[in-house]
């Protein structure tokens, strides 16, 4: 089934997505994106349902082919001051605000989220999968995330970001446990299943 081109009647409808909320360390990335109402890809997809060589070759289309787009990254950090649901919100509208003309309408993958200005939205419970502007904006957040936990993967390479970017896996955790936890890691989240032993 193909995903749909618009949710809303307007013409400057935008989709907005956020990748990382789930991980142990990095940033939580969101994206915005409008796209043309001309704009079709029979490869387009929820950012989870694609291998990173589809969300690569993806990329560079989205980016070539929306009428705006923005990226927005929120430090672990900022995640330990706010929590992850206010820092993933916070992030897409960020993301939001960076776009070259404002949307008249705004679609959000989930359903949380809280009003952008004036503009009206619309959450919608696997958005990803539905409609291609949130197909988009899921794309460009875990592709620009994943780049970015692949370069501070160099700095603390013992950690393996470059392939778990961050996420809980059992290689990560046993990481943790070895080494403790990074300037990188979110502070606020169970790290270990004995997070007291962590001197935090």
């Amino acid at each position: 089934m193909s995903l749909i081109n618009r949710f809303s009647s307007f013409d400057l409808e935008c989709g907005t997505d956020e990748a990382g909320r789930g991980c142990l360390a990095g940033p939580v990335t969101a994206a915005a994106v409008i796209l043309p109402l001309s704009f079709k890809n029979k490869i387009l997809n929820d950012s989870k349902q694609l291998s990173e060589k589809k969300r690569n070759f993806l990329k560079p289309i989205i980016e070539n082919e929306a009428f705006s787009f923005a990226i927005k990254h929120i430090s672990e950090t900022e995640i330990d001051k706010i929590n992850i649901l206010n820092a993933s919100i916070k992030a897409m509208h960020e993301s939001i605000n960076l776009l070259k003309t404002t949307p008249q309408f705004i679609i959000v993958d989930g359903n949380r989220f809280k009003p952008y200005k004036t503009i009206p939205h619309q959450t919608i419970i696997k958005g990803d999968s539905k409609y291609l502007s949130i197909a988009a904006a899921s794309i460009l957040a875990k592709t620009y995330r994943d780049a970015y936990m692949e370069i501070i993967h160099e700095e603390f390479p013992m950690y393996n970001w470059k392939q778990n970017k961050g996420y809980p896996t059992k290689e990560h955790r046993a990481a943790i446990k070895k080494y403790g936890p990074t300037k990188y890691h979110r502070k606020s989240f169970r790290l270990l299943p004995e997070q007291h032993l962590l001197d935090l």
